[in-house]
């Protein structure tokens, strides 16, 4: 297992806060409470190993097929349905929703091999991930792939507790299924816009992996 990128000043600053609450925590407490230090020294490290382990990135072998769309991140399905686009497509599109917590591995992957024809950053509110309006109105990023005569539309979408959407894509990219395309911090959920006529192949409530679960074909 490796370490993100991302997670590395996360990390640092976490030790380091790890470091003077224990060091603080003994000086004052190891004369009338040992139990208590050990305590906190306890729960710190725990938290401590919560935010190793978010930015982990498990091996995998990814799935790789020019027919079928990949999830793009770890977490459960929670939206399945013919919705209306708010931006870049004009027809209706089959929306396809996963939502992450701050358990899941939260790099989030290509869905489908190709060329990126857009790229676009949104400022937005902090609504919780599963409201039905952060598909909208929080903060964003999309990202238009064209697979042979197909485009898929991919929305990083922060949440409550995710601040921070990573994005590495930019237009007359050429990306492969399976590689990264960002990162998203702390829980939120990702959104693919999709033809009608895609063969999903996934149920709600169901758990995907990022790169490996086959989301739908065509």
């Amino acid at each position: 297992m490796k370490i993100h990128k991302e997670g590395f000043n996360s990390i640092i600053v976490a030790v380091i806060v790890f470091a003077i609450i224990n060091v603080l925590a003994f000086y004052f407490l190891a004369s009338f409470s040992t139990v208590l230090g050990w305590l906190i020294f306890v729960a710190t490290f725990v938290l401590l190993l919560f935010i190793v382990s978010f930015f982990r990135i498990p091996k995998r072998d990814h799935h790789q097929g020019e027919a079928s769309i990949v999830a793009p991140c770890d977490g459960t399905v929670v939206v399945i349905e013919e919705v209306e686009p708010d931006e870049y497509f004009k027809e209706k599109r089959l929306q396809l929703s996963i939502f992450m917590s701050p358990l899941n591995v939260h790099v989030n992957r290509n869905p489908v091999s190709g060329e990126v024809l857009y790229s676009q950053y949104h400022k937005g509110k902090y609504l919780v991930a599963w409201h039905p309006k952060s598909s909208t109105d929080n903060e964003r990023h999309s990202v238009v792939y064209r697979s042979g005569n197909r485009e898929v539309l991919v929305k990083q979408i922060a949440g409550a507790l995710a601040k921070r959407i990573v994005n590495y894509l930019k237009p007359g990219d050429v990306v492969e299924q399976g590689s990264e395309m960002g990162f998203i911090k702390f829980g939120s959920r990702v959104d693919l816009l999709l033809p009608l006529d895609t063969n999903i192949t996934v149920k709600l409530n169901q758990k995907v992996q990022g790169g490996v679960t086959v989301l739908g074909t065509w």
